[in-house]
């Protein structure tokens, strides 16, 4: 889509914050009026629409896609998304440790273990760990109040938490960064620590960084989500 507009203010909409293009409020893709929480985070989606060259290119407006998720997508039913991505729970990527060399196993707990603990009590929750690729049962208690925590976060939350979890395959992982008990970055290298490990070992070719630098992008614009969505008054 070619740029139409001039000028990309954030106001006040009905249901909350908007952006308006010359006086015309932003739509989702499925024409719902964009309307978020927090005017910190409609005044950083405006930048987006304000910054757009000649034509539109989603790519660079990621706060703004995942505003239009927690409209059009996860608002519907915020009761099967959030059950989506608590089922990353049931085989997180931090409950999952390497059988060796006894190095990796070593970054493996230093780089998970404070986060699962941290949310563990964050969240009342128990979490089995193991060694080797073999399913571990999780607790049904711990699975059931991760979908009841997850469930209750509402439709805004729950968009910016998803890219955290599926990126990094790791429910503990998004819960940490969400709930600011773990850096963005942090959590991201924790995330990449196999792929990074073995890129160490036999090395990483050009697509394999350039997949790599993608990823920590839509990570770290998740995370700003959720950050200014907090920040509302």
């Amino acid at each position: 889509m070619k740029r139409f507009w001039a000028q990309a203010v954030a106001a006040p909409v009905a249901g909350g914050h908007g952006v308006l293009l010359d006086g015309r409020p932003v739509r989702t893709p499925g024409r719902a009026l964009l309307a978020v929480p927090s005017a910190e985070l409609a005044e950083a989606i405006a930048a987006e629409w304000a910054g757009v060259g000649e034509k539109l290119e989603p790519r660079a407006m990621a706060l703004s896609g995942l505003a239009n998720a927690a409209i059009d997508v996860v608002a519907p039913d915020v009761a099967g998304f959030a059950a989506g991505l608590a089922a990353y729970g049931a085989s997180d990527l931090t409950c999952y440790r390497a059988e060796g060399p006894a190095e990796l196993v070593g970054r493996q707990v230093a780089a998970w273990e404070p986060a699962l603990k941290a949310v563990e009590r964050a969240h009342g929750l128990v979490f089995r760990r193991t060694a080797g690729v073999v399913h571990v049962e999780q607790p049904a208690a711990t699975l059931a109040r991760l979908e009841a925590k997850l469930g209750g976060m509402g439709s805004f939350r729950l968009a910016g938490l998803s890219p955290l979890v599926r990126l990094s395959g790791s429910v503990v992982l998004g819960l940490a960064v969400a709930g600011g008990l773990m850096a963005a970055d942090e959590a991201f290298a924790a995330a990449e620590l196999d792929s990074d490990w073995q890129a160490g070992r036999w090395g990483a070719d050009a697509e394999a960084l350039a997949l790599r630098a993608e990823r920590a992008a839509a990570f770290a614009a998740a995370a700003r989500f959720l950050a200014l969505l907090e920040a509302r008054a």
